[in-house]
C-alpha cells in the first residue's frame, strides 16, 4: 500500500479468494476455515457470487457436545448436508470502487463480517473483512 490514505474498497481488499459451490459438502469445510482462519467463504457459480458461507452458519449445524456420539452426528451431517443447503443467499455487496467509508458504514449498521466484492456483472473480484480495516486502522495510527 501507498503512503496515501485508501479511499475505496479496492484499495485494501484480499483479491485472492477461497470460493465454494453450492454442491460442496461441508465435510472438511470447518477443519479448513480454521486452519486457514476464514470465517467467511463466497460461494460462486461460474465466477458469479451465489451465497455466503460463514463459520456461523457451520455452527448452527453441529450437534450439541453434550449429545451422546455429537462427534459421529457432526462428521454425518457434514457429509450428507451441502453448502446450498445452508448459505446465506441475500448477501450484501460491495464494488471495488465503493468508497471505504460507505464500506464500514455497512459493515456496522448490518453487523457483517465482511462484504464480498462484485463487479456490475455479480462476478466476485475479492472480499473486504473486517479485518481489513483493523489492519488500515493499525497501520493509520502508526503513522507519523
Amino acid at each position: 500500500m501507498s503512503s496515501e490514505i485508501p479511499k475505496v474498497v479496492g484499495e485494501i481488499m484480499t483479491r485472492e479468494v477461497i470460493t465454494l459451490f453450492e454442491e460442496d459438502n461441508l465435510d472438511r469445510i470447518e477443519e479448513g476455515m480454521a486452519r486457514y482462519r476464514f470465517r467467511h467463504l463466497p460461494v460462486v457459480d461460474e465466477g458469479r457470487l451465489v451465497g455466503l458461507l460463514t463459520h456461523r452458519d457451520l455452527l448452527r449445524l453441529q450437534a450439541s457436545i453434550l449429545e451422546p456420539g455429537a462427534a459421529q452426528k457432526t462428521h454425518a451431517l457434514g457429509t450428507s448436508v451441502f453448502v446450498r443447503n445452508v448459505m446465506q443467499r441475500n448477501v450484501l455487496t460491495v464494488t471495488a470502487e465503493t468508497p471505504l467509508v460507505e464500506a464500514g458504514k455497512l459493515l456496522v449498521d448490518n453487523k457483517l463480517g465482511c462484504l464480498p466484492v462484485v463487479d456490475a456483472d455479480q462476478t466476485l473480484v475479492g472480499i473486504v473483512t473486517e479485518a481489513d480495516f483493523v489492519k488500515l486502522a493499525v497501520r493509520l495510527l502508526a503513522s507519523p
